[in-house]
């Protein structure tokens, strides 16, 4: 069962968002919040698995609490959704950038939203395609040239650096074993791997990886 905390300062939307999770099977809703203070202590109390996180809201915002659950609970869930109005690349990177492991617009359809809680609940992160390009290739020539390479890198074998390169392109599963002429199966297996060695939590930290040192490169 995912365990999750809704966080949003209007209370209808926190009832239409409840009517839908609870007529899941595998989801309830254990607690929820009107602002990000109370967000930051409930996910300390409620031990949720997934929070679902409002951007803009009075006092400490969806970002900050963010920031603040992610650094307290530091290698274990909950795992943050950021849901937002609107589509803007600023709240993508801030939200990410705290710890998020997603990023979704309000208006996504159910399936999309249950769809994305799934994800990830068991690891994976969420962000359009679209949006994981325009932030990487925005913020990438700020990166460092010169960034060490972990020596985690090292042991990773050709096949997974290749398969690094294609997630950090923010393809799916399916994509890349279609591009490699490999099995889904194979795929995440290589995936879960990369994520061990390199000490990872999801793809969004796989693809800003890849970046920090040079395995991609603005504008492919």
């Amino acid at each position: 069962m995912i365990r999750i905390l809704l966080v949003d300062d209007q209370e209808l939307v926190r009832a239409g968002f409840r009517m839908v999770l609870e007529a899941q099977p595998d989801m309830t809703v254990v607690a929820e919040a009107g602002d990000g203070a109370a967000a930051v202590s409930l996910a300390a109390a409620s031990t949720p698995d997934v929070v679902l996180m409002d951007v803009r809201m009075p006092g400490l915002d969806g970002v900050a609490a963010t920031r603040e659950i992610c650094a307290t609970n530091r290698g274990g869930p909950p795992r943050v959704l950021i849901l937002t109005t609107f589509d803007l690349d600023e709240y993508a990177f801030a939200g990410l950038k705290a710890g998020a492991s997603g990023f979704l617009l309000k208006d996504s359809p159910p399936p999309a939203l249950l769809a994305a809680i799934r994800a990830v609940h068991v690891g994976d992160a969420v962000v359009a395609p679209s949006t994981t390009r325009r932030l990487l290739d925005r913020f990438a020539p700020l990166l460092p040239d010169d960034a060490p390479v972990p020596d985690a890198l090292a042991t990773l074998t050709d096949r997974e650096r290749e398969v690094l390169v294609h997630v950090a392109k923010a393809l799916s599963n399916a994509e890349i074993a279609e591009a490699l002429h490999l099995s889904e199966a194979t795929v995440k297996t290589h995936v879960g791997r990369i994520f061990m060695k390199l000490n990872l939590r999801d793809r969004v930290q796989a693809a800003v990886l890849a970046y920090e040192l040079g395995l991609v490169r603005p504008g492919w």
